[in-house]
C-alpha cells in the first residue's frame, strides 16, 4: 500500500482525528509503537492500517 492510499483511508475513516491517532495511539500489535513510528521503522502502511482497524474496532468491511 502506498502512503498516499494509507493517508486517504485514514482521513476517510477517522476524519480530523487521523493525524492524532497515527501519532499518539500505541499499537501493541506493532510492538508498542505508534502508527507513525512503525511506518518510520519501515513497516508496510497496510500492516499499520490493519492494526489500527483491529485495535479501533473498525467494521471489517471497511478494512
Amino acid at each position: 500500500m502506498r502512503l498516499t492510499e494509507f493517508s486517504e483511508l485514514m482521513t476517510a475513516e477517522f476524519g480530523t482525528s487521523a493525524d492524532s491517532l497515527l501519532a499518539d495511539h500505541v499499537l501493541i500489535e506493532l510492538d508498542g509503537r505508534t502508527g507513525s513510528q512503525a511506518i518510520e521503522d519501515g513497516v508496510d502502511p497496510k500492516q499499520v492500517w490493519l492494526a489500527l482497524c483491529r485495535d479501533l474496532d473498525v467494521p471489517r468491511q471497511r478494512w
